[in-house]
């Protein structure tokens, strides 16, 4: 071949570099993971094996193991199995971890047995950015998104779903038993023939429906009424699709450089018990006093607020909207204007809705108002159907009532919280693949998250100030 850029002969002898060093470039983001392992105290830590054994086989130090592991996520290799085959041929690694190439089942167990430690690394790499300066607007956007965990949805098992597999079970057993009858009045070698089959496809019928009877018990007892057979951990969850078994993953990511400063990994599928608990620990990550959140409705809940107010943290939650008269075309709550010195309210018609009495609904302290010129109102037909409009007020009302002021005063709100929260769900969700999580129960789930959003976050400090300035910034 002329003309062409031509490659060494396979059977040329060659002179390796005198160092395996001279392979990696002084940019290479390997050189930044290795520096940031380094520089931890991983016997503070928590991780095992820091000092060795006096006596026994020597180990591998949990620095290379975790080296390993940042690299791998950094380059989208999870698996134990693929980071074992890496080791022996990927050049950076072989530089990152001294030609070592410790077996998949070394590498598995490190993660299994380290997870706290390995989530405090996690927790680590955020302090390094708060010194940085990195997140002193304290505002953070917080979101949830559903994972998929390692267990099918048909084997996980709900009330409904039991009833409606051990029905379809008896509707196939039924019509086997009538096609068995219809069999017999055929040719004998043929009717012998698919009786046999389908008295096989029957018994093989009865054993899966003693497995769900043996369920079904099981079942009876979980705390809450549901039972995953591979991920004991792992719960059925709607999505905007057809529903998943998983984990909800709770992230709350700094708006200004889109770092993921916490996150939880949750088997609660609904959002609206996680915005006090996030936001916690969110302004604990970024050092940071006040701090002011933004969440979609999914989080809206009056407690939940309240708590965050009681714990100096601005939320800025839309409103749910679940108005029926809104729906009918009736005046709806929001047309009701409150007066707070004389604990009213007033209608579209200009009445005055006076206060009632006050009861405990759904563990909250309820204020009803109504007027006694309802009966006889102009626009009746237009605001309720009942003989009185009677209008409901939390005792901490005021708290949602300045919530939303301080939304309508900052409109770009939402779009600010889909441009920061969403961005890191979906680079993650990329990284792992169709798979997901690749491990089991909620603590092991919680360390390969944590591992994913230490990756996340490396690469977005690697974007945002150079991986010199960084690898300097973390030896500092």
């Amino acid at each position: 071949m002329k003309r062409f850029i031509e490659g060494e002969s396979r059977t040329q002898s060659t002179l390796l570099p005198e160092v395996l060093d001279d392979y990696i470039a002084e940019a290479n983001s390997v050189r930044v993971v290795d520096v940031f392992v380094d520089e931890l105290n991983l016997g503070q830590m928590g991780f095992e094996g820091v000092e060795p054994a006096a006596t026994g086989r020597p180990a591998y130090h949990p620095a290379v193991l975790l080296k390993l592991y940042i690299y791998g996520y950094l380059n989208r290799i999870q698996s134990s199995r693929r980071l074992e085959r890496e080791a022996q041929r990927n050049v950076e690694l072989m530089w990152l971890t001294g030609r070592l190439t410790p077996d998949h089942k070394t590498i598995a167990n490190f993660r299994k047995e380290n997870g706290k430690a390995i989530r405090s690394v996690c927790r680590q790499f955020v302090v390094l950015c708060q010194r940085l300066g990195l997140f002193s607007e304290a505002l953070v956007a917080i979101d949830g998104s559903k994972f998929k965990a390692v267990n099918n949805r048909d084997r996980n098992f709900t009330a409904a779903k039991l009833q409606r597999r051990m029905q379809e079970i008896e509707a196939s057993i039924e019509r086997y038993l009538v096609e068995m009858d219809t069999a017999d009045r055929q040719e004998p070698a043929i009717a012998e023939a698919k009786t046999a089959r389908l008295k096989d496809k029957i018994v093989a019928l009865k054993e899966q429906m003693k497995k769900l009877k043996a369920i079904e018990a099981e079942l009876k007892e979980a705390p809450d009424q549901q039972l995953s057979l591979t991920d004991p951990d792992a719960r059925s969850m709607k999505t905007r699709g057809t529903g998943i078994v998983g984990y909800n993953v709770q992230t709350a990511v700094d708006a200004r450089h889109h770092l993921i400063v916490a996150h939880e990994v949750t088997n609660d599928g609904l959002d609206r018990r996680q915005l006090t608990s996030m936001a916690k620990q969110a302004r604990m990550a970024i050092g940071s006093e006040t701090l002011t959140v933004i969440a979609d409705r999914g989080y809206f809940r009056g407690e939940e607020i309240l708590a965050c107010q009681g714990a100096g943290i601005k939320a800025i939650v839309p409103k749910t909207h679940t108005s029926a008269a809104k729906a009918e075309g009736r005046f709806d709550k929001a047309d009701f204007i409150y007066d707070a010195s004389a604990n009213e309210y007033c209608c579209p018609a200009e009445q005055r809705l006076v206060w009632r009495f006050a009861r405990v609904e759904g563990g909250l302290m309820m204020n009803r108002y109504w007027s006694s010129a309802c009966p006889t109102c102009a626009i009746k037909g237009q605001c309720t159907p009942s003989d009185y409009r009677r209008v409901s007020r939390w005792e901490h009302q005021a708290v949602l009532d300045d919530m939303e002021r301080r939304l309508d005063l900052a409109p770009d709100s939402m779009r600010i919280r889909r441009q920061t929260v969403e961005h890191p769900f979906g680079t993650i969700k990329s990284w792992m693949g169709s798979a997901h999580f690749l491990t089991k129960t909620l603590d092991h789930v919680s360390t390969e998250m944590s591992l994913h959003v230490l990756a996340y976050n490396l690469k977005r400090m690697m974007k945002i100030i150079g991986n010199g300035t960084l690898m300097a910034a973390m030896r500092a």
